[in-house]
């Protein structure tokens, strides 16, 4: 029996909690998580200025456990990478702005027949993106909150 090729993607500039229900999600389709991890290129171009290098972020997804292998994807064509890679599932995340029909329509036309799953969102989780963890920060350094001030290093 062939395995089963799940592949994932994003940006992972701050790993958080949706990161990782994301990927056990997505690894659970399949025997086999590749993640595409986006290029900094790509996401100022998309979204920000990342936080953390490329580099950096493809050897974070790398390293957690339902992940079997992570890689840069490619600047200009997202599409080139999924040729690469070949998987027999793509596991959209539930705020990727893809359209599931649009991004299957778009992969046949490539001769890729590759079906597209979105996954749902966690339910309760506070900070679960990005965005959310960083104005989390702002708010706390506004308020004079992030830091108590007592330097709180070990034997203090």
């Amino acid at each position: 029996m062939a395995r089963v090729r799940v592949m994932a993607s994003g940006v992972f500039d701050l790993i958080h909690l949706g990161h990782i229900h994301y990927l056990e999600e997505a690894r659970r389709l399949g025997d086999e998580l590749v993640v595409v991890v986006a290029r900094d290129e790509t996401v100022r171009g998309y979204k920000h200025q990342p936080i953390t290098p490329e580099l950096m972020r493809v050897e974070m997804v790398n390293a957690l456990k339902p992940v079997d292998m992570a890689v840069l994807g490619h600047v200009g064509d997202p599409l080139k990478i999924v040729g690469e890679l070949k998987p027999d599932i793509i596991a959209l995340g539930y705020d990727q702005g893809h359209r599931a029909e649009t991004l299957e329509r778009m992969l046949a036309e490539r001769g890729l027949n590759i079906k597209v799953i979105r996954l749902c969102k966690l339910e309760g989780a506070d900070l679960d993106g990005t965005r959310k963890i960083i104005a989390r920060i702002e708010e706390k350094i506004a308020k004079k909150e992030l830091y108590n001030g007592s330097g709180g290093g070990i034997g203090k």
